[in-house]
């Protein structure tokens, strides 16, 4: 009897040690709402890892927004210089044209009356400079004045600069003084390319009348296109003429258009942000005037403090890290996440406490965060 009361007080007391272990693996320290816990068991099947925070070189990226721009020297707007009706044209926006290519067709009776008086000038030059002669010899033989011979010279310059002011403006409508007749006076005017390029804008219609000041057509030149970003006033200072960016659009983002900084503006906008132009290394036929582009530029390298993209979590529109504490305890840290290269970001804590030397969790954070989430809902 005795040795049975032995034996069922020995299995009692082992019974109280493992239940006593059991509440001890399962049981968690006081957390508050940016802490969980994991216990010895939980923590072997989390797969966590914890390593102290490194300081490394790393270059900063600056992201930026901008567009596809055309430098005013390659924007040509055509006029008709002396006006007309426009006659014929087949431009449509983004045409592409060459340099010489008829791309319209004005008539007037200006025209007409401009020719006109280039061969009455011409001829009267002509007349003019036979009675020149004439009077000059009469002058020598004592047969006339001088008065009169220089009033026939003078003749002949009025009537020399009658003909070449009209050859001018015949020539600025692009009429060939030099091949103009009695029989090939013509009441239209061609109008030609004057560059390579694709039409970006047409103004007008068939029989319209246009005026000196109108703009018919607007042509661009697509050798040089260019980006140009807006840069924010804190960016600026990390910006240098020749610094190389890289820009994409939001349509084929994988495809990199590689540029260089050439110009930045010293004007601060309204907005905060500053113009900065950059030339393209590559022109591409997929480029357009007007199309949005992002653009990064990478800056100076820096020591920084960076951790692995699984040690970082994105909750509530917020960046944190986890403070791995040495009694299996995680404490949920808010950081600003600065910028990532090769599954390393480069991070910011928000306040001022030394870091360098506690260790963080490397491995697994997003276990820890759904941890904490499902312990708030409970």
């Amino acid at each position: 009897m005795k040795n049975k009361i032995i034996i069922i007080s020995i299995l009692i007391l082992i019974y109280a040690c493992k239940n006593k272990q059991v509440t001890e693996e399962i049981s968690e320290p006081t957390l508050n709402e940016n802490t969980v816990g994991l216990s010895t068991a939980q923590l072997k099947n989390a797969n966590i890892e914890s390593n102290l925070l490194e300081q490394k070189e790393i270059a900063s990226t600056i992201k930026i927004n901008g567009k596809i721009d055309v430098p005013p020297q390659n924007i040509i707007s055509i006029s008709a210089p002396m006006g007309g009706y426009l006659k014929s044209t087949n431009l449509l926006p983004g045409m592409y044209i060459k340099k010489g290519e008829l791309i319209a067709t004005l008539e007037d009776q200006q025209f007409i009356q401009l020719q006109q008086d280039y061969l009455l000038a011409k001829s009267k030059l002509h007349f003019a400079e036979v009675e020149y002669n004439r009077q000059k010899e009469l002058n020598q033989s004592q047969a006339t004045s001088d008065k009169i011979t220089q009033q026939s010279l003078a003749e002949v310059n009025i009537q020399r600069i009658m003909m070449n002011a009209t050859a001018e403006k015949l020539k600025l409508i692009r009429i060939d003084p030099e091949k103009i007749t009695e029989n090939n006076i013509s009441k239209n005017v061609n109008i030609y390319s004057p560059i390579n390029g694709y039409v970006s804008k047409v103004n007008v219609n068939i029989g319209k009348y246009l005026s000196p000041s109108d703009v018919i057509f607007e042509l661009i030149n697509p050798s040089d296109y260019h980006l140009m970003i807006h840069a924010f006033e804190k960016d600026i200072t990390n910006l240098a003429i020749g610094q190389k960016v890289i820009a994409y659009n939001n349509i084929n983002p994988e495809k990199k258009y590689q540029a260089k900084i050439i110009l930045i503006s010293k004007d601060i906008s309204p907005q905060g942000t500053a113009e900065v132009h950059c030339d393209l290394d590559v022109m591409d036929k997929s480029i357009l005037p007007g199309m949005y582009m992002n653009a990064e530029i990478q800056s100076s390298s820096k020591k920084a403090f960076v951790i692995p993209l699984d040690g970082i979590v994105h909750f509530e529109g917020k960046d944190y890290v986890f403070l791995a504490n040495s009694d299996m305890t995680y404490q949920m840290l808010e950081i600003k996440l600065i910028n990532s290269q090769n599954e390393i970001a480069q991070i910011e804590f928000l306040n001022t406490e030394d870091m360098s030397k506690k260790s963080f969790v490397t491995k697994g954070a997003y276990t820890l965060l759904m941890k904490m989430k499902n312990r708030a809902e409970e």
